[in-house]
């Protein structure tokens, strides 16, 4: 059986392979598409709903216990890319 994990953006269950993982690197928010890089990690469905949800309710730094504000350019450009390419 495959495990679960809660997505940060929805707060749904979902199995693991069908969500995106990201660490804090060096005060940044890093998308982890190996699921491999060291450390706590927070799980969201790869969706811009599910990302930008928890952006706003800053949920990354609450799962990932950060206790300084996380630089969060990287997931900003990753949605803001996808809507562009979606609506283009």
């Amino acid at each position: 059986m495959e495990p679960v994990r809660t997505c940060v953006g929805c707060r749904a269950r979902a199995p693991r392979s069908s969500l995106l993982r990201i660490v804090a690197r060096d005060g940044a928010l890093v998308i982890d598409e190996k699921a491999v890089l060291p450390g706590r990690g927070a799980w969201v469905h790869d969706t811009d709903r599910c990302v930008s949800t928890a952006l706003k309710r800053r949920a990354f730094g609450r799962a990932l216990r950060a206790s300084t504000p996380l630089d969060t350019a990287e997931l900003d450009a990753r949605t803001t890319r996808e809507s562009l390419q979606r609506n283009g």
